[in-house]
Order: C-alpha cells, then sequence, then structure tokens
C-alpha cells in the first residue's frame, strides 16, 4: 500500500496524456479528493516501461489510467493489470471497439493525434492574429517573422487573400504599393521566397476601383480608378517586384482560393 497514506493515479500515455488527464481530473472533481497525486507518464513505448509503471502502481496501491493505441502496448497494460492485480483503466479502447465494430474501419494505430489536431488549431488562430494584426502594412517590423509577405497595389485582394491563407496556417503580412509612398527598409531582408507580388489587368482593376468608390458614396471620376494612374501604378509595382525578385501572380481571372493554391506550393 502506498507508506504516505495517499492516494495516487498514474496516467500512462504513448503521446503525451492529455486525453487522460482530462478525464481524470473531471472524475476528480466528483469527490473529496483532496490527497490524489495524479503522477503522469507520457510517451510510453515499450513493454518494459508499462511493467516498470504497474510494479509501481501496484506498490503504491493506486490505479492506472491509460491511453494507448498500439496493440501490443495495449495487450501488455492487460497482462500487467492482471498479473499485478492493478486497475488499469482503458480511456479509449471502448470508444475505438465501438467505431470498429459500427462501421467496421480500422483505426490509424498513431499515437497523438488529437494532440496534432489542436496544434493544428492553434496555430491556424496564430496566423489569423498576425495577419490581422499585419494587414496593410501595419506593423512591417512583423514582415520577417511572416511566411509570406504579399505586396500589390490598391484592390488586388492582398488583405483577403492573407486571411484566407491564416486560415490554413500561413502567417501572412501584406503592403499596399504606392507610389509616393517610401517602401519600408525591412523588406530588403526578407527572404526573396517569402515575397509575392500580385498584378491585375488595367482595366479590370479600374473596373473594380469604380465599384468601391461607389460602395462608399464616392464619385467614379476620382484619380484613384483613372485608368492612366493604375497602369502607373502597376508598372511601379512590376518594378518593385523585380529589384526585390518576388513571385508575381496575375489575378486579374483567379479566385481567391486559385491564387491560395499557387501560393501554398511554392512554401
Amino acid at each position: 500500500m502506498n507508506k504516505t497514506g495517499g492516494q495516487t493515479v498514474t496516467i500512462c500515455s504513448d503521446s503525451i496524456g492529455d486525453t487522460a488527464d482530462a478525464v481524470v481530473q473531471a472524475t476528480l472533481r466528483q469527490f473529496d479528493s483532496l490527497h490524489v497525486t495524479v503522477r503522469r507518464i507520457g510517451y510510453v513505448k515499450q513493454e518494459d516501461e508499462i511493467r516498470a509503471l504497474m510494479e509501481k502502481a501496484a506498490a503504491e496501491g493506486g490505479f492506472v489510467a491509460y491511453t494507448l493505441v498500439q496493440p501490443e502496448l495495449r495487450e501488455m497494460m492487460r497482462a500487467e493489470s492482471i498479473r499485478l492485480s492493478v486497475r488499469a483503466v482503458d480511456i479509449m479502447g471502448p470508444m475505438m471497439q465501438a467505431y470498429v465494430d459500427t462501421f467496421h474501419n480500422e483505426p490509424r494505430h498513431e499515437p497523438g493525434l488529437l494532440r496534432k489536431l489542436d496544434e493544428e488549431y492553434y496555430r491556424r488562430i496564430e496566423a489569423i492574429e498576425f495577419a490581422v494584426k499585419s494587414d496593410d502594412g501595419r506593423d512591417t517590423n512583423a514582415f520577417l517573422k511572416a511566411d509570406l509577405v504579399i505586396l500589390g497595389v490598391s484592390r488586388t485582394s492582398k488583405t483577403p487573400l492573407s486571411m484566407f491563407l491564416a486560415y490554413t496556417g500561413v502567417k501572412t503580412a501584406n503592403l499596399p504599393i504606392v507610389p509616393e509612398v517610401k517602401l519600408p527598409d525591412v523588406l530588403n531582408r526578407v527572404e526573396p521566397g517569402k515575397l509575392i507580388g500580385l498584378t491585375m489587368d488595367a482595366q479590370k482593376l479600374g473596373h473594380i476601383r469604380k465599384e468601391r468608390l461607389q460602395a462608399v458614396g464616392l464619385p467614379g471620376s476620382s484619380s484613384y480608378a483613372d485608368l492612366r494612374r493604375i497602369v502607373e501604378e502597376l508598372e511601379y509595382a512590376d518594378s518593385v517586384f523585380r529589384r526585390l525578385g518576388c513571385r508575381v501572380i496575375d489575378v486579374t481571372h483567379k479566385a481567391i482560393e486559385e491564387t491560395a493554391s499557387i501560393i501554398r506550393s511554392y512554401l
């Protein structure tokens, strides 16, 4: 028995053990478990590790909660449970078996999938926050931390493209190219492979800008939608792209998803 007089629950996992820990903690809240010690043992890969932790649990008089997806490790846990008379609770096994029996499918037997899903989720959230903070050149210092920096004149879909890529976990910053505005020096320190330049047919861009002006109640005759001005901006942007060594994508007839797919192929 446990010589300290306390109670010990051992968590055993072939990943980090978050799933079993969540179940154990939820269970403990149903009891006056002030003196319960929860020991987590993760990344268990060998049968000898299971034997050792089970013998320790037997000496302490505790029980084990486990999430093991490898069949040989699960079988070893069951055998040691019987040999040492230690209660071992299989957290995932019954659910996996129910899935197999009902849907006639086989599990992947890959440890840590839940953690990988969690990591992917938080990576996307971080990328979205990054894109919002870095939109339209708000934080040029972020360029060096970005996976991609998108450059282009106004209304070439830099922001929606940045957000779309962020939803896939790509940290994206963007910067509008304006002939009268000096480019930030930090751009010269960004790896050319991370720079994407967006261009568009001048007449198509003029149509988009006129619609934008109408949407905000401004006259369509503004220089913002003037074709000569647009050609000037596009030519200047093209010179910037050449100087910086950007990959250039013509987005005239491309949906956001299509452009994003092309960009992701570069990564």
